[in-house]
């Protein structure tokens, strides 16, 4: 049956993908909440969640303390995370994302708000590469723009032409709308909701309950050209 041409509308151009890397490409292991409890305390970890509803920024929080509370704050962070290197494990259907990336030649980064460290220990322990992939270290960081753009750049590719992929609508969703990227949120267990939407002001392109989700959008949706 033919087709009226006027009735084709083309795909938009995809060639490359930024992935956030906890919660997204690995399994959720830390406990944030316990997290936050440990470097704020009780009292003010109450206040602070009661404040910032959709999620509390800990290394923003912390970035005005003094040096010494700094210093501390940071290695309570580091030690939670340690703990959850030891436990890191790959999120079901990356391995599927990254394959349908690659066969595609579609370029893939990753950015993340944990250390170098961890995303050396994905990359040795799973067998996969992302670049560039941008740790804390790289600065500023997410919900910045600043390091995807980085990626954009580096890639030689607009933004426009990128989907930023990840668990988080303050930190993912946010650095990708104001890199000007297409967004894609992995929500796994439904924790997010129109109100929270309308609330940030961040209503992301695309809502996921699963990477395998991702997988079928990209086909769907996108024209994947290098």
């Amino acid at each position: 049956m033919a087709h009226n041409a006027s009735s084709f509308t083309p795909k938009t151009r995809l060639r490359g993908v930024v992935f956030d890397m906890d919660g997204t490409l690995t399994v959720p292991v830390i406990d944030f909440g316990a997290m936050y409890n440990a470097v704020l305390g009780e009292k003010e970890y109450r206040r602070v969640k009661a404040e910032s509803p959709s999620g509390i920024d800990i290394l923003h929080h912390i970035e005005n303390w003094s040096p010494d509370k700094q210093q501390k704050a940071y290695e309570i962070i580091l030690d939670y995370e340690r703990q959850g290197l030891e436990r890191l494990q790959i999120m079901p259907g990356a391995a599927e994302l990254c394959g349908l990336l690659d066969s595609k030649k579609i370029r893939r980064g990753l950015i993340t708000r944990n250390v170098k460290e961890a995303v050396d220990l994905f990359h040795v322990r799973f067998g996969m590469s992302f670049f560039p992939a941008l740790s804390r270290e790289f600065r500023p960081y997410k919900p910045d723009p600043a390091p995807l753009l980085h990626i954009c750049s580096t890639w030689n590719v607009q933004p426009s032409e990128v989907m930023m992929v990840g668990d988080s609508l303050k930190d993912d969703v946010a650095c990708g709308k104001q890199a000007g990227a297409f967004t894609c949120l992995l929500d796994e267990k439904g924790r997010y909701g129109s109100s929270d939407f309308a609330k940030s002001d961040l209503q992301p392109d695309f809502k996921v309950a699963s990477l395998s989700e991702v997988y079928s959008l990209l086909e769907e949706k996108f024209d994947l050209m290098p």
